[in-house]
């Protein structure tokens, strides 16, 4: 792909937008930064942009300054369904994301994970399981670091890549060689007009598959099976539900792994896995036929399986106090997350849910919440909608901030109770990210507990 002497604009200066100029600067190209936001809010970014001879733009999309472009690279953050997108693509103006930008600049084999949710927790069980066998593995993407930082480098044997929806929106010639998908569930839409323009989105990582590729589907999935039948590669399949002659299954607590090549059949003990939960089952069931695949050894699998806890802020303990248990999942930032957490539950749970809506709203949640939810904490922009939503099937009690929230829900719950913070929102009305939500959740329990102790 030729950059030299090209006028490249990049649309949006979050972290994949500002590797994606100073990757663009770096080949050659006439690189403009655009980003609709106030230029007070990126003040460190405008200094590398400075520093590097980068100009740019904020505070509007000038309709002008796009047409004028040989090639328009857009952040994940960004739609590109309106004005002045649509008007360059009229004019024929390539539009791409900072994925396939890297894309053409990198040969290393590529296994991409997507997924409503699960696919950061399998990236990086994937990533650890590569890195024991001894294969030099670059391990990024959606889950932190931008490809676009290790095109430069393109010296790994393997890239292990989470992939968002977003990100998908905007590929072309985007190959992975493996392609693994957890899950389908309503997410994003405030984005996408329906869960089909959604499902169909994230479906496209395997668009350019052939047959000496291969792609790992979750089997009880409704809206992957149904995209099943355009698969080119080779399909591996898990389930939780019924048994597979091909792939994976879960039953009566363990995991039967089918060798890809030899057909034979491994047991792996539920009780020998650190990650516990059913959404867990299918993260390590995707993560170790991708490996298996992959030619890594069924003793390695297994060894990182029994180490691996898991990530920060995704259905993460945190205290007990007083019999009650406190659990921070504020990476649940879809219902289909939250969905999933409360699945994994089998004790009466105090859940705390809001923060901003998605669009979609909450009933998907309505049958786990009958089997084990006592009481909801709603708070943020969405506690009026999970009310409406939720209030004929449990209490819900509407609270005005968020350590409201976490006091009201310990003093509703009892000895033995789960006090779950799984909020099925993203956290822009109140936090900067889910992650910055989550060390405040903490924060606030460990200063119950200290009250409680008489530490306060």
């Amino acid at each position: 792909m030729k950059l030299k002497d090209r006028n490249v604009l990049v649309v949006g200066l979050g972290k994949s937008g500002l590797s994606s100029a100073l990757f663009l600067k770096k080949k050659g190209a006439n690189v403009l930064v655009n980003d609709i936001g106030d230029e007070k809010l990126f003040v460190k970014e405008t200094k590398i942009l400075e520093e590097n001879g980068i100009n740019f733009i904020f505070g509007r999309h000038p309709e002008e300054v796009f047409l004028k472009q040989d090639l328009i690279v857009v952040s994940p953050g960004v739609p590109t369904n309106k004005d002045p997108f649509l008007k360059a693509y009229d004019k024929g103006i390539e539009i791409i994301g900072e994925l396939e930008l890297a894309y053409r600049f990198i040969n290393t084999p590529i296994v991409a994970i997507t997924g409503t949710n699960g696919k950061t927790t399998t990236t990086t069980l994937l990533g650890e399981i590569l890195k024991k066998e001894g294969i030099e593995v670059f391990v990024g993407g959606n889950i932190g670091i931008p490809l676009i930082e290790y095109a430069d480098d393109d010296s790994k044997d393997l890239v292990v890549l989470e992939v968002s929806s977003f990100q998908l929106e905007t590929i072309s010639h985007f190959h992975p060689y493996g392609g693994i998908i957890l899950n389908i569930t309503p997410d994003h839409l405030d984005r996408y007009s329906s869960i089909e323009e959604y499902a169909e989105v994230k479906m496209r990582l395997f668009e350019r598959q052939e047959t000496f590729d291969f792609a790992v589907l979750n089997a009880d999935d409704e809206w992957i099976m149904k995209y099943r039948p355009a698969i080119l590669s080779d399909v591996f399949q898990f389930s939780v539900n019924k048994e597979l002659d091909k792939g994976a299954y879960y039953k009566d607590g363990e995991i039967i792994l089918i060798h890809p090549s030899t057909n034979q059949k491994y047991i792996v003990h539920e009780s020998n896995i650190k990650l516990k939960g059913i959404h867990n089952m299918e993260n390590v069931m995707a993560a170790s036929i991708a490996a298996l695949e992959l030619g890594v050894k069924i003793d390695t699998i297994i060894g990182v399986l029994q180490n691996f806890e898991g990530l920060r802020h995704r259905v993460e303990f945190v205290e007990e106090i007083k019999g009650v248990a406190f659990y921070n999942d504020s990476k649940g930032t879809n219902v289909g997350a939250t969905e999933r957490a409360l699945a994994g539950l089998n004790k009466p749970v105090i859940l705390i849910l809001g923060g901003r809506d998605k669009g979609g709203g909450y009933e998907f949640l309505i049958n786990q919440i009958k089997r084990t939810v006592k009481r909801v904490i709603a708070l943020g922009e969405a506690k009026d909608n999970i009310y409406k939503d939720l209030h004929n099937y449990v209490n819900v009690e509407k609270v005005n901030s968020f350590e409201e929230a976490v006091y009201n829900a310990f003093k509703a719950a009892e000895t033995g109770d789960i006090v779950l913070l799984s909020p099925a929102c993203s956290s822009f009305d109140m936090f900067t990210s889910y992650a910055e939500r989550g060390e405040k959740f903490v924060e606030i329990v460990r200063k119950i507990k200290a009250e409680v102790n008489g530490e306060g």
